[in-house]
């Protein structure tokens, strides 16, 4: 089983859109039993909160549900847990590495480096602009998929 844990700052925007674009993505590819997809923040501002609006809105429109969600806090542990640590952005990346205490066995990449034009997964938090991050999302959830194909990971 591939495990994935998407982060973000606050697990209420970018990252569960992440976790639930890729859950939707390898059902519709028939090889969701392969997956273990979960999200997380670096801080603890949105810890139980649920899923921001805006995401849930966003993802509504391509049948998408977020319901049972609510942010949680990265912990140290999750990085013997997961196969795959993928973060939003660049200040992400940053505190991913400090949660773990370092990436010996390089888990932690950011979203976008798996598609052709790595950068940041842009920010609704700051622009209320839901449809360019989930054209982020999107890209790089598929390009992820491709890498895993690539790599021999996906039966």
């Amino acid at each position: 089983m591939i495990k994935i844990l998407f982060v973000c700052h606050g697990n209420i925007c970018r990252s569960p859109m992440a976790e639930f674009v890729m859950k939707d993505i390898v059902e519709k590819e028939g090889v969701a039993s392969q997956f273990y997809i979960a999200s997380a923040a670096t801080s603890t501002e949105e810890i139980g909160n649920p899923v921001h609006y805006g995401t849930r809105n966003r993802l509504a429109q391509e049948g998408i549900s977020t319901a049972g969600k609510y942010a949680v806090q990265m912990k140290r542990s999750d990085y013997k847990e997961y196969d795959y640590i993928i973060g939003m952005d660049n200040w992400n990346h940053r505190n991913m590495v400090r949660i773990a205490g370092g990436d010996k066995e390089n888990k932690i990449s950011l979203l976008l480096d798996y598609t052709d034009h790595p950068r940041d997964v842009a920010d609704p938090w700051y622009t209320g602009d839901f449809e360019t991050t989930y054209a982020d999302v999107v890209a790089g959830c598929r390009g992820f998929l491709a890498y895993l194909r690539k790599q021999g990971e996906i039966k």
